[in-house]
C-alpha cells in the first residue's frame, strides 16, 4: 500500500461540505435520496424532512422559552404593583404609631399572607407600651440582630410565632429583620406565617423579602423620632 495514500474520514467529509456550502445545490437529489431516522420511532425519512423536524423541534423549545419569559415578567409586573401599593399606604400613614399596623395590612392584603405581625425596640419612649414595643425577650432581639438575610423555613419554635394570631397555623415562616440602616442593628422584626408548610421554605429566594424588610425598616424607623 502507497504510504502517502489515506482512507478518507468523517472529519474530511464534514469538512469538505462544510467549506463547500453549495455542494448540495449541484446535487440537490442527494437530499431527498439521503435516509436518517426520524428520531420519534424507526420510521426512515429524507435529510430534508430530518432537518425539518429538528428546526420543529428548536421552534417549540424557543416558543416554551418565550411563554417562561412572558409569564415571568407578567409575575414581576404583578409584584412591583404590590409593593408599590404597599409603599404608597405607608407614605399615607400620618401617625408613626400606626406604622406596623399599616405594613401588616398592607402585607396580608395585598400579597395574601395569612399571618403578620411586627415588634420592635429602642424606640422612642412615648411607644414603649403599646403592644408591637412589648414581649420580645432579650434572646430574640439578639437573634434578630444576627440575621443578614431574612429566614424562611419550618417554625422550630421561635418565640416570634408567639405574637401571631394563631401561632399554631404557624407551620412555615419568614423572619425579617427590619433596620433603618443595612449598616446598623436591626431594632425590629417582621415575622410572615403561613399554614402551607412549604410557602415559606429554606431554598426559596429571599431578595424580595429583604426589600419588604427595607422599606418596612426605613418607614417604621419613625417610631424612633418622634411621637405622633
Amino acid at each position: 500500500m502507497n504510504p502517502t495514500d489515506h482512507s478518507i474520514t468523517e472529519d474530511d467529509i464534514a469538512n469538505f461540505l462544510a467549506n463547500t456550502p453549495d455542494f448540495f445545490e449541484r446535487h440537490a437529489e442527494l437530499l431527498a435520496s439521503v435516509q436518517l431516522s426520524s428520531g420519534h420511532g424507526s420510521r426512515a425519512v429524507s435529510l430534508q424532512e430530518r432537518q425539518a423536524g429538528l428546526l420543529r423541534d428548536k421552534i417549540k423549545l424557543l416558543e416554551a422559552r418565550m411563554v417562561d419569559m412572558i409569564r415571568h415578567g407578567q409575575e414581576n409586573v404583578g409584584i412591583a404593583d404590590k409593593l408599590q401599593r404597599c409603599t404608597r399606604k405607608l407614605l399615607l400613614t400620618a401617625n408613626a404609631r400606626d406604622l406596623p399596623a399599616a405594613i401588616v395590612d398592607a402585607l396580608t392584603v395585598q400579597f395574601l399572607i395569612p399571618q403578620a405581625t411586627i415588634k420592635v425596640w429602642q424606640v422612642n419612649d412615648v411607644f414603649a407600651d403599646e403592644g408591637f414595643c412589648t414581649g420580645v425577650s432579650a434572646d430574640t432581639q439578639t437573634f434578630t440582630r444576627s440575621l443578614t438575610a431574612p429566614y424562611c423555613g419550618v417554625n422550630s419554635g421561635f418565640e416570634a410565632a408567639n405574637w401571631l394570631p394563631e401561632p399554631a397555623l404557624a407551620l412555615s415562616i419568614a423572619l425579617i429583620p427590619l433596620r433603618a440602616d443595612p449598616a446598623q442593628d436591626a431594632f425590629g422584626l417582621l415575622v410572615l406565617a403561613s399554614a402551607d408548610p412549604d410557602r415559606f421554605h429554606a431554598d426559596m429566594g429571599t431578595d424580595f423579602l429583604a426589600q419588604i424588610g427595607d422599606l418596612a425598616g426605613a418607614a417604621i424607623s419613625r417610631l424612633r423620632l418622634r411621637a405622633a
